[in-house]
């Protein structure tokens, strides 16, 4: 193996426009970034879009607004240490290294292997293989390829070429051997060439270069010295070492990373579980970039020097990788959740009000209430937002009338009739003045001493009755907004289905 020749930390992501910008994309791409700023090193960026078939325009611009929208941006990828042969071309606006524009250069690799006897053409048909798997299965064998073309001379395999013979190029591991390296977050780790699947096809009978191939001449090119990736590329791994040792590259230090899994332990996928994969999803429903960062850093990475809510440069300047969980991350919607209240408590009003515009129909639409008590309403239910797709559903109660349907909260307001007559009661003869907030909840307290009761038994049925809800802001806070007229009228309306459901 050749000796290192990085002479400094360079990280990369290096997502394929094949689909949706994927969760567990942009945890790797987080680790990467952190482990790069902690080392005063680069965190680049390349789109792999040699899949001609399954790229798209429309997956590239959501990727990279996505990474736009959560803040995570990239260095330039020029290096002035880059040793002779790593040319850097396919370098778009943006410092984005696109793979596609570097298919000449792959290839002119491919040749240097040919021509070096490191790699070998395999005019196998896909029949012949068909037959070859058959027959494995039919053995109970492991089904891999045999081989079979490494015996063909260079003369043959020059004129079944030159006879137009179709064939795919495979890489030569040679004989069995074990392929090792020190994982930076599994430790040591060994696979043998025999566990391959047999010597592993770099480039496919249309020319194109294949995912393995390409990486590592990338990856060489842009002097990656660390990649951070999950746990499923570890079969990768093991080819690339083999194709940077054929190459005569320096091999970069790999870090395989727990993957994120469901409750059910299923790997997150977009095809079996559908939109919570995708990055787009939390952008559409209102989560805060920051929320969504710091939750994908916490499912694998703890450090009790900061605590569970950090920034990625937070979070950078106490950065170990012996910090990150070798065991699968799981999905966990309630702790994101919690995650973005946390962030939505710290936000300044201005910010509140922009974000629950984008959300709102009744904000958009407002005509009731004056900007004072827009923001007393919106900061008294600004902790109990779990994402700004929810905020009509805590303030339109506000803005319109509703009707109790749960039997549950029915029947805590059959049994909380008694109060709210009282406290009609207590409204028809002034007790209560709308323009003090404290003075609703006095006169509760004075109607529980007179009926022994508090707490929720006291509280509830009031608050199903004025707002439909079991919880929000303080009660006196909301018939303040909401103004005399209309709390008599729904706790008239409150009391009239209490009987009627008796």
């Amino acid at each position: 193996m050749p000796e290192n020749s990085f002479k400094k930390v360079r990280t990369r992501i290096a997502p394929s426009p094949t689909g949706n910008l994927h969760l567990g994309t942009v945890r790797t791409a987080l680790y990467n970034l952190l482990y790069a700023k902690c080392h005063d090193g680069d965190f680049l960026f390349r789109l792999e879009d040699t899949d001609r078939e399954r790229s798209t325009e429309e997956f590239t611009n959501e990727i990279l607004d996505g990474f736009e929208w959560l803040n995570i941006s990239w260095d330039d990828p020029s290096s002035e240490d880059a040793p002779e042969g790593a040319t850097m071309t396919g370098l778009v606006e943006d410092n984005i290294i696109k793979q596609s524009q570097r298919e000449a250069i792959h290839k002119n690799y491919i040749q240097k292997l040919l021509d070096e006897g490191k790699a070998y053409r395999c005019f196998a048909t896909k029949e012949e293989l068909d037959a070859l798997r058959a027959q494995q299965q039919a053995n109970k064998e492991i089904t891999r390829y045999d081989n079979r073309s490494r015996s063909v001379s260079k003369e043959e395999s020059d004129k079944l070429a030159e006879e137009g013979k179709a064939f795919v190029v495979r890489l030569n591991l040679g004989t069995d051997r074990d392929i090792t390296w020190n994982d930076l977050v599994r430790g040591e780790m060994s696979i043998n060439t025999k566990d391959l699947g047999g010597d592993p096809v770099i480039q496919k009978s249309s020319g194109q270069v294949l995912y393995n191939f390409a990486v590592v001449v990338d990856d060489f090119a842009m002097q990656i010295s660390h990649i951070f990736r999950g746990e499923d590329h570890l079969s990768n791994t093991a080819k690339q070492i083999a194709i940077y040792n054929a190459l005569g590259f320096s091999v970069p230090e790999f870090g395989h990373l727990p993957l994120i899994f469901t409750q059910d332990k299923q790997k997150l996928s977009k095809r079996k579980h559908g939109d919570i994969a995708s990055v787009n999803t939390y952008k559409k429903q209102g989560y805060l970039p920051e929320a969504l960062v710091n939750y994908l850093v916490a499912t694998s990475y703890t450090d009790e020097t900061i605590g569970e809510v950090f920034t990625v440069d937070e979070a950078a300047d106490e950065f170990e990788i012996d910090d990150i969980s070798k065991s699968p991350a799981i999905y966990d919607i309630k702790k994101l959740n919690w995650f973005n209240r946390e962030y939505i408590s710290k936000l300044d009003y201005s910010d509140i009000l922009s974000f629950c515009k984008d959300f709102s129909k009744y904000l958009l639409a407002n005509t009731k209430y004056d900007g004072d008590k827009i923001k007393l309403m919106l900061e008294g239910v600004q902790d109990s937002i779990d994402k700004f797709e929810q905020i009509d559903t805590h303030i339109g109660y506000f803005f319109e009338d509703f009707t109790v349907i749960n039997e549950k909260e029915i029947k805590t307001l059959e049994e909380g009739k008694q109060i709210i007559e009282k406290i009609l009661i207590l409204i028809d003869h002034d007790g209560i003045n709308f323009d003090e907030p404290a003075s609703f909840k006095t006169g509760l307290d004075t109607i529980g001493k007179i009926l022994k009761l508090s707490g929720k038994k006291l509280f509830m049925p009031v608050r199903i009755a004025i707002s439909g809800k079991t919880s929000g802001p303080d009660l006196g806070l909301i018939a303040h907004l909401i103004g005399k007229e209309k709390i008599i009228e729904r706790l008239r309306i409150a009391v009239a289905e209490a009987v009627k459901t008796a």
